[in-house]
């Protein structure tokens, strides 16, 4: 909840975007010695929780920039970061990177000096969580879903629909849901009930999950009163929830593919699944601070990051998908085509990617509710006010 709070005082900013005049940087020169990254869990990886997987020990050989990374769990964490200074890059998510473009607080990127960038997925080139009036304010660098993990001694098939963690029901071993599902502790989560009205409210007219007028939001709000009465914990902590499945009788959640795999990996009763209202996602990019002590490293790492043996690896070790399309099928590392097909490559367009909410929007005539509200609002729901 502090770094909900922390965020408020920034959201005022996102009624307008003002872009930089330029990349603040023409050429890459000498390493600084070290790049200091806010990043997703998981995302970066130097061989310590598996050493099948690290993309940073040879960097840091090749290159001589040393590589600080500062896990953040929730896209509030990492605008709140972002905004307390002293951090090169952060991998942002679409509902954190154009708050963090609005703000100022992240420097346009010049893609002259990223040799790799003619090899980024094109549909993610002029994404418009990190482009603004066609300029760049990041590099690509990993997109997925957020799937329906379940326990499969539980559900002995896949859930079809979100309803097991919205609603009250019996589940198939005969008990209640109530106390053994998760929601996610984020107001980005109003879009899932947004989503889930969707399809089961059609005549509420919500066209995307992120655009809602004062109606659509209040049903929103009211779905997720009402989910509280279930939700046995609100996780942030990918390793909580992780430990929540094994442990505390958690048997439904959104999730990430990194749990889904890193359970599977332990031979965990756990499964996932694409359920019939479809799914929110996230389209992660590396942004640059505005005022990056280490700049020429920080191009360094977004260069790297673009390798297609590292998308490979990331893709498979978090169970999404790379930006750089070649790295599933090139061989370079572990990733194949068939397991891109299976963490959803050919389903971009089925994702409702994570975006601020802004008043100005074009499904309601520019008068939908701004994330401002949807944080105050979420801290109210799952406070149980």
């Amino acid at each position: 909840m502090q770094a909900f709070m922390k965020t408020c005082t920034a959201l005022a900013l996102i009624l307008s975007f003002t872009a930089h005049a330029g990349a603040q940087i023409k050429e890459i020169g000498k390493a600084e010695g070290q790049v200091t990254i806010v990043a997703w869990p998981g995302y970066i990886e130097r061989g310590e929780t598996d050493k099948n997987f690290d993309w940073v020990t040879k960097f840091e050989q090749a290159s001589g920039c040393k590589v600080n990374v500062k896990t953040a769990n929730t896209s509030d964490e990492m605008v709140a970061l972002m905004n307390e200074g002293g951090f090169d890059l952060v991998t942002a998510s679409g509902d954190a990177s154009l708050r963090l473009v609005a703000g100022k607080r992240v420097q346009p990127i010049n893609v002259d000096l990223i040799k790799s960038w003619p090899n980024v997925d094109d549909r993610l080139k002029n994404a418009p969580w990190h482009t603004v009036d066609g300029v760049h304010y990041g590099v690509p660098y990993m997109w997925g879903p957020n799937v329906l993990m379940y326990n499969t001694n539980v559900f002995k098939e896949a859930p079809t629909s979100w309803k097991v963690v919205f609603e009250p029901m019996d589940l198939p071993d005969g008990k209640p849901n109530a106390g053994r599902v998760q929601a996610y502790d984020g107001p980005i989560h109003i879009a899932d009930a947004a989503q889930y009205l969707m399809a089961h409210k059609p005549e509420l007219g919500i066209k995307s999950p992120y655009e809602l007028n004062e109606d659509q939001y209040k049903a929103a709000l009211d779905l997720l009163r009402e989910q509280r009465k279930l939700v046995g914990r609100y996780w942030h902590d990918a390793f909580i929830q992780i430990d929540d499945f094994k442990n505390e009788g958690v048997v439904a959640s959104g999730s990430w593919p990194f749990q889904v795999n890193l359970l599977k990996g332990e031979k965990q009763p756990v499964g996932s699944t694409f359920p019939e209202e479809g799914v929110t996602g996230w389209a992660d990019t590396t942004m640059m601070s505005v005022d990056s002590a280490n700049p020429n490293c920080a191009y360094m790492w977004m260069e790297h990051t673009l390798s297609s043996n590292l998308q490979s690896d990331l893709s498979v070790w978090f169970g999404a998908n790379p930006s750089v399309p070649a790295a599933c099928t090139d061989g370079s590392g572990q990733q194949t085509k068939e397991g891109c097909s299976a963490n959803g490559f050919d389903n971009f367009d089925k994702v409702h990617f994570w975006t601020t909410p802004t008043t100005k929007c074009a499904s309601q005539n520019d008068a939908c509710v701004p994330y401002y509200r949807w944080v105050s609002d979420y801290i109210g729901v799952i406070g149980g006010r």
